[in-house]
């Protein structure tokens, strides 16, 4: 499920200073962990001292990486080629953090501690210690890493014909970032590899298109201060952005298509949205003026928006609700554990798994490792084989940990936005009712783009899905809490 990436940006030291001790009680309250138990940090430096590197030398390859500015945990590298004939070859390598943690280990008793890196709007709590996940293990520029390597063959029009996947040592020549590129690729004069990622991205997302699949452009929100207050705002995805996310996903949809017609695997799925998630959508869109005809699939209405404009970049916010069924799935026919029924991800249109952001998830090195034996006619490794069936269960629970800090933040960086505004009306929208008690319900703000509960009177119902005033009767960041009553 796509996040909402916060960054908060406060108006003075006091303001900044603030914020960052309510979230130091929330890591608090939460159980996040903290500093690293000594004797992971030891084996994680032991090992990124001896790891080996595969003896298979890809280093000739002139990969490039792509990531937000600053970025060293470094989890994917390509190189993008056309074919004699017609259509592309990608090569896309990803890091092999199993070469360098030891099943039954410290470190990996710990990563299954943490289950995924954890963002918070002023810090990241990461998966792996630093000197693997923005060292040793990360596929920075220059050094020779272990990867997990995939050749993956398209055709002139972006469909898979050929993918194989192996062990192997590769060097990144460039560190590059979106902006850049993206700039890089508006001004005309973009380096082949750059033309090649627009030209993949773009085939990519037809093919996605003509499977029925959907990608949302969420856009990133920002909390800017102004002389005012807080203001929510939004930077909307750049078109690399969604070039490059394919990439990633034709990896993990090679993979998925391995592990299914071998019996083993872990699968990424999600069912169908309900007919009840379309109509709160439909609520939502009234609520920001997106116009949305009964006749307009909800695929469509999806490629109308301009996640520029803000009414857009919060409808697609709560667009991401549709996802919340999402899971994995793990299966090994020889141990009797069965493949999924349905294997699709509806998102996708297509079978799909998680493997190619290992340092931040802990299922993908799972994944990768069922891959790289398949794809070479070996035994899947016992370790992985005799643990596999506990996946699904470690990365729920960790989705729900990340699901609860993301919406925890949410509530807190609101809070601070209203903070001092009790009495004010704002135009809103019911987008839902309590069943139980059809006075109560949630709003969803026209502006800014808040969603918070609102109570009416006893035996006052709220009128669902229409618009009304509400004044804010309270904003409290210390309980994280936003509260309206009809004005």
């Amino acid at each position: 499920m796509p996040r909402r990436h916060l960054r908060v940006r406060a108006a003075d030291a006091a303001d900044s200073a603030r914020i960052h001790s309510e979230l130091d009680q929330l890591r608090a309250r939460l159980e996040i962990p903290g500093d690293w138990p000594p004797e992971v940090l030891a084996e994680a430096e032991q090992a990124a001292a001896t790891a080996k590197l595969p003896g298979y030398d890809a280093t000739e390859l002139p990969l490039f990486t792509l990531d937000p500015p600053g970025s060293l945990d470094l989890d994917q590298a390509m190189h993008l080629a056309r074919r004699p004939g017609g259509g592309y070859r990608v090569h896309y390598a990803i890091a092999d953090v199993a070469a360098f943690v030891r099943p039954g280990g410290a470190l990996d008793a710990e990563a299954r501690r943490r289950v995924q890196t954890l963002y918070f709007p002023d810090r990241r709590v990461p998966l792996h210690p630093a000197v693997l996940s923005e060292g040793a293990a990360s596929l920075l520029p220059g050094e020779p890493r272990p990867a997990v390597l995939w050749q993956i063959d398209l055709d002139p029009d972006g469909a898979t014909v050929l993918a194989d996947v192996r062990r192997a040592t590769v060097r990144s020549r460039r560190r590059l970032d979106y902006g850049a590129v993206q700039v890089a690729v508006d001004s005309g004069h973009p380096d082949p590899q750059l033309t090649l990622l627009a030209e993949i991205g773009l085939a990519r997302e037809l093919q996605e298109q003509a499977r029925g699949g959907i990608s949302l452009p969420v856009p990133e929100q920002e909390i800017e201060a102004t002389a005012d207050g807080y203001r929510p705002g939004y930077r909307a995805p750049r078109p690399v952005d969604g070039w490059n996310a394919q990439i990633s996903l034709l990896a993990g949809m090679a993979a998925a298509e391995l592990m299914l017609d071998a019996g083993t695997g872990l699968l990424r799925t999600l069912p169908a949205a309900p007919e009840s998630g379309y109509a709160r959508l439909r609520r939502c869109a009234h609520a920001l003026y997106v116009p949305w005809p009964p006749a307009l699939p909800y695929a469509a209405l999806i490629r109308s928006l301009d996640p520029h404009l803000p009414h857009h970049a919060a409808f697609l916010n709560e667009c991401t609700g549709l996802l919340r069924g999402a899971g994995y799935h793990a299966f090994d026919t020889a141990r009797g554990l069965p493949a999924p029924a349905d294997p699709g991800h509806a998102a996708l249109a297509a079978p799909y798994t998680h493997c190619t952001a290992p340092l931040r998830r802990l299922a993908d090195r799972w994944a990768q490792e069922i891959c790289v034996a398949l794809a070479a006619g070996e035994p899947v490794p016992s370790w992985v084989g005799d643990s596999l069936a506990e996946v699904p269960a470690l990365m729920a629970g960790g989705e729900r940990r990340a699901h609860e800090v993301e919406r925890a933040c949410v509530d807190l960086v609101e809070a601070e936005l209203l903070r001092g505004r009790e009495g004010e009306d704002f135009d809103a929208v019911v987008v839902d009712l309590d069943e139980r008690r059809p006075e109560v319900g949630t709003v969803q703000l026209t502006e800014p783009a808040v969603r918070a509960r609102c109570e009416s009177a006893a035996g006052h119902h709220l009128p669902l899905g229409e618009r009304l005033r509400v004044r804010l009767t309270r904003a409290d960041p210390a309980t994280r809490t936003v509260r309206f009553a009809p004005a």
